[in-house]
């Protein structure tokens, strides 16, 4: 199980999954550039995205199928996703969850007001039409690290990552 960059041939499977799971579709298409899979075999067993705006993004369309929770792959799929935004440039990640706080804080983020969102993002579909109002905003500080090569963020497999 490899994570890969998004290709143009994934965009129904990619749907399809986040219809299946019950996440919002709306804006993502916009984004696609910056939105990941992981596949198993042929099939998309899971993705993530991340919509920038600036010096900051949304992590967005976290999702795994059904038969593959439990297995690492949401793990690996949100670390390759902060790895994304470090290799953008972005300096914070902001994300929206109903259900999912308690899960995203164990990668460092924290809940935040939504005034304390970066304006840009607040500008977005995802924040401004698709999440509901009750929805927990959170954020991380992306440490900007070493400059990575292209190909050492998409090669990453359950196999190269411990706990994944």
């Amino acid at each position: 199980m490899n994570i890969t960059p998004f290709t143009p041939d994934d965009w129904l499977l990619l749907l399809d999954l986040l219809k299946r799971v019950g996440l919002p579709r709306d804006g993502l298409e916009a984004h696609r550039e910056c939105t990941l899979v992981m596949r198993d075999g042929p099939t998309i067993i899971g993705c993530a995205a991340i919509e920038c705006y600036g010096g900051a993004g949304l992590l967005r369309s976290v999702a795994v199928d059904a038969t593959h929770r439990g297995r690492g792959v949401g793990e690996a799929l949100v670390r390759a996703a902060i790895e994304l935004a470090q290799r953008r440039g972005l300096h914070t990640l902001y994300l929206l969850t109903t259900s999912a706080a308690d899960y995203f804080a164990r990668f460092g983020f924290r809940a935040v007001s939504r005034d304390d969102v970066a304006l840009a993002v607040r500008q977005s579909v995802e924040f401004n039409d698709v999440c509901p109002a009750s929805a927990v905003v959170m954020q991380l500080d992306v440490q900007t690290g070493e400059s990575l090569d292209d190909s050492s963020l998409f090669i990453i497999g359950n196999d190269q990552r411990p706990g994944a």
